[in-house]
């Protein structure tokens, strides 16, 4: 939280703001930044991570350390994942400067397997990792079978929706109502919102919060996006892409949306104050409307099925291969991403597991959210899961070619055709991957 995450979970963050370095224990820290080492009887390990990945914030590390009192790990969070990963890169290029263990966000994924691949361990004979939902572990790794990274959460989709504002619109409220509105066509999800539009009474309030939003769940649903399993960009004759970009479009120049692209300047004001009445929500995005809403919009939202399955976001734990303490590491993030871990930070904060183990513990499938009115989130998300395709092909430019996209949708909310806002966007993905 992805989390500002979120280029594709991007987890848009709650705690931490730009960059923010976290000694989790007093003691040695490697001078550049980089790598640990032992010293003093304790093996020290370092962690580049970003966002609200939910290892820090629910006390994880500090428990691993205690089981593991000869260990010493330090973290470094970045709050924003684009800053986070130009770093990276940067370090990556440089030799000099990584951390023992990496954060990867999906949308770096396929970047990484295929052009850094040497720079990170091949974790595939890990001990212990054969837990993970098939088409997770299938997107960091490379065409040889090398595993750079063990998966961290999931981000089965929703809607999220505000319950007082669709009872004032004239719709049903009760969340499997709202559901079978639009059940299995997100074009009814936008006819609901022309509905919502005709029947809702009052000023500055939106059906949706961006195109974008509703443009990211669409495509996230197939097995192909940007990229064909050959690697070659397939954005413009993907139908795809085309037809998520017509409705996206045409619930902007309808005027359905608060114009307000998701963890961008506008949105969290725009959840507190009630700018908007549905967001498009992966598992990992409710603890931020929670906190960004704030306690007086407790019980006003709500959780209801999405059209259809999708998967936006998620991330990884790599371990890179010049470190110094690579076994320990490996260890540390095979304990990290286990199946009871999982279960843990999704019961603190709510990242889905990634793990198949763990989507099947009663704490996952019985998880309700209080804030959400009660909702049974991990019914919800769950069953979202089971409908995420088993295979999800990545390309290289992934990330950035989303948010390419997200801009070019915010300029048909600003009043450019969609037509000449395509053209700028096609430009620009093009521009980007040469």
């Amino acid at each position: 939280m992805g989390r500002a995450r979120k280029l594709f979970g991007t987890r848009a963050v709650t705690a931490v703001s730009a960059a923010v370095s976290i000694a989790l224990v007093a003691g040695c820290s490697s001078g550049d930044g980089g790598g640990g080492g032992s010293e003093d009887g304790k093996t020290t390990i370092t962690m580049g991570l970003f966002g609200v990945m939910g290892l820090k914030e629910t006390g994880l590390l500090e428990q691993y350390m205690k089981e593991n009192p000869d260990v010493r790990i330090e973290a470094e969070v970045a709050g924003d994942e684009q800053t986070y990963y130009t770093a990276l890169q940067t370090r990556l290029a440089a030799g000099s400067g990584l951390k023992d263990i990496q954060g990867i966000e999906i949308g770096r994924a396929k970047e990484l397997a295929d052009t850094q691949a040497d720079k990170f361990a091949d974790l595939s004979g890990v001990p212990g990792i054969d837990h993970f939902l098939p088409w997770k572990q299938s997107q960091v790794t490379t065409g040889d079978g090398k595993v750079i990274g063990l998966g961290t959460d999931i981000g089965p989709m929703a809607v999220c929706y505000r319950k007082d504002m669709f009872e004032k619109a004239g719709l049903p409220t009760d969340r499997d109502e709202v559901a079978k509105l639009w059940e299995g066509d997100w074009k009814k999800y936008v006819e609901v919102g022309r509905d919502f539009k005709d029947g809702f009474e009052g000023d500055g309030v939106a059906y949706m919060d961006s195109a974008s939003g509703l443009f990211n769940a669409m495509i996230y649903g197939a097995s192909e996006q940007f990229y064909n399993a050959e690697g070659e960009l397939i954005h413009q004759d993907n139908p795809v892409i085309k037809d998520a970009w017509k409705l996206a479009s045409e619930a902007a120049t309808d005027g359905l949306t608060a114009k307000l692209r998701q963890f961008q300047p506008g949105w969290d004001p725009g959840l507190a104050n009630g700018t908007f009445a549905t967001a498009v929500c992966p598992a990992w995005m409710l603890a931020h409307i929670s906190e960004k809403a704030g306690p007086g919009n407790k019980g006003k939202w709500d959780v209801a099925r999405a059209p259809k399955g999708a998967n936006w976001g998620g991330s990884f734990l790599g371990v890179m291969e010049s470190s110094p303490v690579k076994k320990e590491a490996e260890k540390l993030v095979a304990w990290l991403t286990a199946p009871e871990q999982q279960e843990h930070i999704f019961k603190e904060i709510g990242n889905f597991p990634s793990s198949e183990k763990a989507l099947e513990s009663p704490a996952v499938t019985g998880a309700k959210s209080e804030y959400f009115d009660d909702a049974p989130i991990g019914e919800i998300f769950g069953a979202a899961a089971k409908e995420i395709p088993d295979e999800q092909v990545l390309g290289r430019k992934d990330g950035t070619i989303k948010d390419t996209f997200s801009q070019g949708l915010q300029l048909v909310e600003q009043g450019k055709s969609p037509d000449e806002a395509w053209k700028t966007t096609d430009e620009r993905v093009r521009k980007a991957v040469d």
